[in-house]
């Protein structure tokens, strides 16, 4: 039998293995030889005092031999000569409903517009080079989706939708750290988490699946009377039949166009926009651990998370990436974006985070309609955009978010230089003179971010900004700079689907999923939003769960 302790210790001993032993041994009153095995169950850092305290939960053995897994592994039969499903897209909710398919006895064909993991980093590399994008494979495009590059964090609020430590303990079925089972905010890292999606594609062909890169798909097939999708046809003039689970990521706005104009219901979805900000991570970790060494020997690099209302709209940091890197994460070739990114370590010298604003559909005609008119006068944006001033258009926030990319793009030298400014100038109305060193690899150029971009933005972060300053004190600071345009924080429409049975909500045979259909937000809530959409299409099927 096991022991479950609960303890409340420093971080010299919290995180020093032979402390923590000698430590439990007293607890219990044993000898440290006699504690065979130790499984720290979960882990969280209180940093409200001066001193830091971990939190431990941790399952004690002593004098026996402990259970072989931590988990109850996963076993994923042969389906090759099973019934086929479609599952659009690589991303996270792309894998685990074609992993969760296979559970269910379905032969899973993933069709992937972009490359495989690491054949795609050749690409995300020239955008930084030779600031060239590649629409077809990117940060937001090829298997792993736009989670493959931005740190695998793998926390979520959402816990009511699904199993979430079932998602967790598949990840480590496929080769994550146990760690992320037990840490309060568990990430696996950008470094760590190509290699598991591998082993994940890897599982669906041995269990004979199919998955098929760079082959976009551009048009669901539909049944005679237009009331039933029966597969799909890709750019290559290839066609896959049988129902479709279409989880394509909150960038493939190629497909929102096609949608829109074949009929299929969508509807207007808030975003936040806004900026990613950059500090120290030393300075960061002295914020946040209250101590003028930052966080010492033990501790992690410091996270945050702020939220302040202004003007009737949240203001708050968003994707926070402890020792970590800016990356530019645009998907055309006329945009800036930028996104945030960090190793299994974060031992960076920076942290960074987005700094968003809370956007709603009625803002694009209210406060942001003199930046979106002023959108309108650029010639190859109109000609993009006829329909942008239709009321009933869904796409309207889509629009919204290009408007803001290209004139970024223009801002920052009509190439992926991104435009920049200090954070305490930002917040006093100053053009910076200089710009701090960043992780932005494409480069930085000093631009007046509070003249050019959205007022509804503007005045907003900037209020937010003296707030978060207030609250800890250091971080409104010269030393902190805010880099545009942070504008892919989440769909900007939503797949309308039927709530019970996940099929859109007029044509049956197909299952809008995850984070590009509006229903998630995360790696964690993409995962469970494909399990759920995979046993809906086989209930759908009247097959057996």
């Amino acid at each position: 039998m096991s022991t479950t302790l609960q303890l409340r210790l420093t971080p010299n001993i919290a995180y020093v293995a032979a402390q923590l032993r000698t430590h439990i041994a007293a607890q219990l009153g044993v000898q440290p030889h006699e504690i065979r095995s130790t499984r720290i169950v979960r882990r969280s850092i209180d940093a409200r005092q001066r001193t830091i305290y971990v939190n431990l939960t941790v399952e004690v053995w002593v004098n026996e031999t402990p259970p072989a897994l931590a988990y109850e592994r996963i076993s994923y039969p042969d389906v090759s000569g099973a019934r086929s499903a479609i599952v659009v897209g690589a991303g996270p909710a792309g894998l685990f409903a074609a992993l969760r398919l296979i559970e269910l006895g379905v032969r899973p064909v993933l069709i992937e517009r972009g490359k495989n993991v690491r054949a795609r980093k050749a690409d995300c590399a020239r955008i930084s080079t030779h600031h060239v994008v590649d629409s077809e494979s990117n940060y937001s495009f090829g298997e792993g989706g736009a989670g493959a590059y931005s740190d695998g964090k793998l926390y979520t609020r959402s816990k009511k939708r699904g199993n979430v430590d079932r998602i967790l303990r598949i990840f480590c079925q496929h080769g994550a750290s146990l760690d992320i089972l037990a840490d309060a905010h568990p990430h696996i890292g950008t470094d760590r988490l190509p290699g598991i999606i591998e082993a994940m594609r890897e599982q669906i062909v041995a269990s004979g699946g199919e998955v098929h890169f760079q082959t976009r798909v551009d048009a669901l097939l539909f049944s005679s009377d237009g009331q039933r999708v029966e597969g799909v046809r890709c750019h290559t003039g290839a066609e896959f039949h049988g129902s479709v689970i279409l989880a394509t990521g909150h960038s493939a706005r190629d497909t929102y166009r096609y949608l829109h104009a074949a009929g299929v219901e969508l509807e207007q979805k808030g975003v936040a926009m806004g900026v990613r900000l950059e500090h120290p991570a030393l300075l960061i970790d002295q914020i946040q651990y209250h101590n003028r060494e930052g966080r010492g020997k033990y501790l992690p690099a410091a996270e945050y998370s702020f939220v302040h209302q202004a003007g009737g709209r949240g203001v708050y940091s968003f994707c926070m990436c402890p020792g970590g890197y800016v990356v530019p994460a645009a998907t055309e070739q006329e945009q800036v974006v930028v996104n945030g990114m960090s190793p299994s370590t974060r031992g960076g010298r920076w942290s960074n985070s987005g700094m968003v604003v809370e956007t709603r559909p009625e803002d694009l005609d209210g406060e942001l309609l003199p930046f979106l008119r002023e959108a309108m006068a650029d010639e190859v944006f109109a000609a993009a955009h006829p329909d942008f001033d239709a009321p009933d258009n869904p796409l309207r926030m889509m629009y919204a978010q290009e408007a803001l990319e290209r004139a970024t793009w223009i801002q920052g030298g009509r190439r992926q230089t991104a435009p920049a400014q200090r954070m305490a100038d930002f917040v006093n109305n100053r053009l910076s003179s200089s710009l701090p060193r960043s992780t932005y690899s494409p480069g930085l150029l000093a631009s007046p971010l509070h003249f050019w971009m959205p007022r509804f933005l503007t005045t907003r972060l900037q209020e937010g900004f003296k707030a978060f300053g207030r609250r800890s004190r250091g971080f409104l600071t010269d030393e902190a700079v805010m880099i545009a345009t942070e504008t892919r924080t989440s769909a900007p429409v939503r797949i309308v689907r039927q709530s019970d049975t996940l099929q859109h909500v007029r044509l049956s045979g197909l299952f809008p999923c995850g984070e590009g259909a509006g229903y998630a937000g995360g790696i964690v809530s993409a995962a469970v939003d494909g399990e759920r959409c995979a046993e809906a299409l086989v209930a759908a099927s009247g097959l057996s769960l």
